[in-house]
């Protein structure tokens, strides 16, 4: 079965006429409710993630600004990072949702969830907001599987931003694998091929920069490979997905051209890697996608494959 994470609260990051504001998962969640998807997925309730949970990653200096930003009333965290009253306790939950989504399938009790959070998280650095993010959901859920006694992380980012923030965290790494595919040169100026790791983590981290213009047949079968190969190299226990859907042509804010059946393929080439190496196991959490109606058509498509791959197991293992 698919768990699904969502609550309303994730509204109250109040960000004003920003681009990642809350009608974004509005219009998702009225989308998978006329769409019949919600119905189908398991709804979990769970706890926002705690300050040993972020300071796993986090340098303590950015949750105590945060905070205080917050209880001010919020502000600019950064330039293009607004942060409203309720919006680190927001994050915290974002963060718990991805955190209690790898327990549990960590546990068994799933294959498969889907994290419909806000804010996004993979631009968010060590030490400080960056680029609509407050913390970073899906690097915090990776170390905390390691936490739990994995050995061997894959993080697949495809984004249209390179997800720099996530990159930072585990660039000296060898138990986390990351791959971004993402437009180049683009922002946030970070994500050329020639950054892969360092030190143990050398050669752990893998950058896939796509010029604007390049097929999407190229882009996806690029992507299918390169997946392939890192997980085949680090055969990895748990497969994190940083789910951004702004690569479509009608993104506002990024696009590659892409259409909504693109993220599909994708979707299936990151369940058949997770299924080769990690019995299914796979958490997805958004990220980016600022074209409202195009983003709630997207992630229904991507949780449509995920369902369907639920089916097609109890089909194969009706017992």
């Amino acid at each position: 079965m698919t768990l699904l994470y969502y609550s309303p609260h994730f509204l109250q990051h109040d960000t004003g006429g920003h681009p990642e504001r809350p009608q974004r998962l509005e219009q998702v969640i009225g989308r998978l409710e006329r769409g019949g998807q919600l119905a189908r997925c398991v709804r979990p309730d769970w706890r926002p993630a705690t300050d040993d949970q972020v300071l796993s990653l986090h340098e303590p200096q950015h949750l105590t600004t945060l905070r205080t930003l917050a209880a001010a009333g919020g502000g600019r965290a950064e330039v293009d990072t607004v942060v409203s009253p309720a919006s680190f306790e927001v994050a915290l939950l974002a963060a718990g949702a991805a955190c209690d989504a790898v327990d549990r399938v960590i546990r068994g009790e799933a294959s498969r969830a889907l994290c419909l959070v806000r804010p996004p998280g993979h631009h968010a650095l060590p030490g400080g907001a960056m680029g609509f993010c407050l913390l970073g959901n899906v690097a915090i859920a990776a170390e905390h599987a390691l936490q739990l006694g994995l050995d061997r992380v894959l993080i697949i980012d495809w984004d249209v931003h390179h997800g720099n923030g996530t990159q930072a965290m585990f660039y000296e790494n060898p138990r986390v694998g990351f791959l971004s595919m993402h437009r180049y040169p683009f922002y946030p100026g970070t994500g050329s091929a020639d950054e892969t790791g360092s030190g143990d983590g050398l050669g752990w981290n893998v950058n896939l920069p796509v010029a604007m213009g390049v097929s999407r047949d190229r882009c996806t079968s690029w992507l299918g490979r390169e997946v392939e190969t890192l997980a085949d190299k680090l055969r990895p226990q748990l497969v994190l997905l940083s789910c951004g859907f702004d690569a479509h042509r009608e993104d506002p804010i990024g696009s590659l051209g892409w259409e909504t059946e693109d993220f599909s393929t994708l979707t299936q080439i990151a369940m058949d890697v997770a299924a080769t190496h990690c019995d299914g196991r796979l958490v997805s959490v958004l990220e980016g996608g600022y074209n409202p109606p195009v983003l709630a058509d997207a992630v229904a498509t991507h949780l449509d494959d995920l369902l369907e791959r639920d089916a097609d197991e109890r089909l194969a293992d009706p017992a």
